[in-house]
């Protein structure tokens, strides 16, 4: 059984260069870091190339170095691309007291950056604070901070993330809220595929209020993390589908009594039909404890399928 679960490799393949990419030099002096792509215009801050956008639309390309820089994007659809993805690292810097980037435009696209180190005295520094509008977020990577991406409430809008990796992220200490790997409020639709999650250190790894998820071909390793809680935590109830995710529970956990948790805070969103299947899930070797797959507050009728779960594990709990 456990060969079984561990026959995909833990890390996505393509996620890889973002972790074996040589360690870039800090950001060169000269011209500008931040190219906007459509004028050649290139900015020594960030922000400057945001506005230089404006209400319009455009891709601002991000040298490689480490950028202590920020930016609120208010307007306009922009994409923030690495000349050279898993090079270009925001380190530590943040705007709002909120994250590296705070996006409240018309839509957003973050292509091979790294953020990491963001923290900010309400405890929810992130990489990526989304406060509306779509985002797509594509083979970067988010470490060592107290959040990777959160997000406000927007149902009209879809957060997709893509060969992403969430090392090192989540916090629930000081007396304040709790952080999260990846939280976002009621968006229409978060869509999370071919990613990695691991090493937690607090929280949940993906928490969501989404209207719907398709959450699918990622990995949950949590075998390194510290004072962990769920996996996956829909707390308002959501539809869609959790299908062919590799999940390892840790050791180190604070709550340990389920992977997958559905409206375990309340219910507002529907989750009849939510369909969990084709995964693999183990709890930890020689470890004597057991756990539920599965743990559902909404009291509908889920679809749950085929999962192969290893010793330990219940399918289903109804609480």
């Amino acid at each position: 059984m456990f060969k079984a679960i561990f026959r995909r490799p833990l890390l996505p393949l393509l996620a890889l260069p973002l972790l074996l990419a040589p360690v870039p030099l800090p950001a060169q002096a000269g011209a500008g870091p931040y190219v906007v792509a459509e004028s050649g215009r290139s900015f020594g801050r960030l922000q400057d190339a945001v506005d230089a956008i404006g209400e319009g639309e455009g891709t601002i390309r991000v040298a490689p170095g480490y950028h202590r820089d920020c930016a609120v994007q208010t307007a306009g659809r922009i994409a923030f691309v690495a000349v050279e993805p898993g090079r270009a690292i925001f380190d530590g810097v943040t705007c709002e007291g909120k994250a590296a980037l705070v996006l409240r435009g018309d839509g957003a696209r973050v292509d091979g950056i790294v953020f990491q180190n963001m923290r900010v005295p309400d405890g929810n520094g992130a990489g990526i604070r989304l406060e509306t509008s779509d985002l797509d977020v594509v083979n970067s990577l988010f470490r060592n901070s107290e959040e990777g991406i959160l997000s406000a409430d927007d149902p009209e809008a879809t957060l997709t993330i893509d060969r992403s990796t969430f090392s090192r992220l989540g916090r629930c200490d000081r007396g304040l809220s709790c952080a999260h790997s990846v939280y976002t409020g009621i968006y229409g639709r978060v869509v999370v595929t071919r990613s990695r999650f691991e090493k937690g250190s607090g929280g949940h790894y993906l928490k969501t209020r989404a209207i719907a998820v398709d959450i699918n071909d990622n990995s949950f390793d949590d075998t390194q993390g510290k004072a962990t809680n769920y996996m996956i935590d829909l707390p308002s109830g959501s539809v869609g589908r959790i299908a062919n995710n590799l999940f390892v529970q840790g050791r180190d956990k604070e709550n340990y009594s389920a992977l997958i948790a559905v409206a375990a805070e309340e219910r507002k969103n529907p989750s009849r039909g939510l369909s969990i299947a084709g995964n693999r899930a183990s709890l930890p070797a020689g470890i004597d404890r057991k756990s539920v797959f599965v743990a559902d507050w909404s009291g509908e009728a889920l679809a749950i399928g085929a999962n192969e779960l290893g010793a330990g594990l219940t399918r289903f709990e109804k609480r």
